[in-house]
């Protein structure tokens, strides 16, 4: 499990809105794309940097694939990457203001301190 290969894969689609859109409509498709060609380059350098080793597990794999923002935060990933995100992917299909950030919360309310490990 990475938690930071998690953070990097949210960070990084959440600033692409052309990746945004595919994760909405093909998520399954884009964290395979995604883990293939991105997940190994060392952010801001040079396309000829990049490593081999790392890799999501298939809980990770699933729950990127699945949106399942519960998961992702049972797994470390950080709450505000993965709200963000998610507020540019869901916030559209809701009609009252805060809806989507309401429900996303309620979904997490079960979990009490101390919170899952963010660190990476």
């Amino acid at each position: 499990m990475s938690r930071y290969l998690l953070n990097k894969f949210l960070y990084t689609v959440d600033r692409d809105p052309e990746l945004v859109e595919r994760y909405r409509h093909e998520p399954r498709e884009l964290v395979a794309w995604w883990e293939a060609e991105r997940a190994n380059a060392v952010l801001n350098c040079h396309t000829g940097e990049s490593t081999t080793w790392l890799r999501f597990d298939d809980v990770e794999r699933e729950a990127l694939a699945t949106h399942d923002h519960v998961k992702l935060f049972e797994l470390g990933a950080h709450p505000f990457l993965t709200l963000t995100l998610f507020i540019a992917l869901f916030e559209r299909d809701n009609t009252e203001p805060l809806e989507y950030q309401k429900s996303y919360g309620l979904r997490l309310a079960h979990f009490a301190l101390p919170y899952p490990d963010i660190a990476t």
